[in-house]
């Protein structure tokens, strides 16, 4: 349930972040959805580490948690592109593309760090 709630704060960061450069500024996809994912991120290590996972500060931790983001940042930017590219081609609006591709890509990525960063990284014993 913390990781949920965590990832719902950062998952707003992020998303914020994303639509304001994408359709409030008119950046890219990739610049937008690089931006949102890093904060989106950044927000979500340090609320996980804390109060969801409750793990002292470690640099080993810290590495692997940098790993498994890289991973998922190629997961969320190209599924953004992929999908905003794909909606857009369909004749959807640019915030539905944007949404949809968002929540396609984000979900696939947020599996994914749940299941190594709770089986791994932040390993229960």
């Amino acid at each position: 349930m913390r990781f949920l709630v965590s990832g719902v704060i950062a998952a707003v960061v992020d998303l914020g972040l994303t639509w304001t450069l994408r359709l409030g500024l008119g950046f890219d996809v990739v610049p937008s959805r690089s931006t949102g994912f890093i904060f989106g991120t950044l927000t979500a290590y340090l609320i996980n580490r804390r109060w969801t996972f409750r793990a002292e500060p470690s640099w080993r931790r810290f590495l692997a948690v940098a790993v498994l983001y890289g991973i998922t940042f190629g997961i969320n930017v190209g599924g953004q592109k992929l999908g905003e590219h794909l909606f857009l081609s369909w004749g959807w609006a640019p915030v539905f593309a944007l949404v949809v591709a968002f929540v396609i890509s984000q979900g696939i990525a947020t599996v994914i760090n749940f299941i190594v960063q709770r089986t791994v990284i932040f390993k229960v014993s």
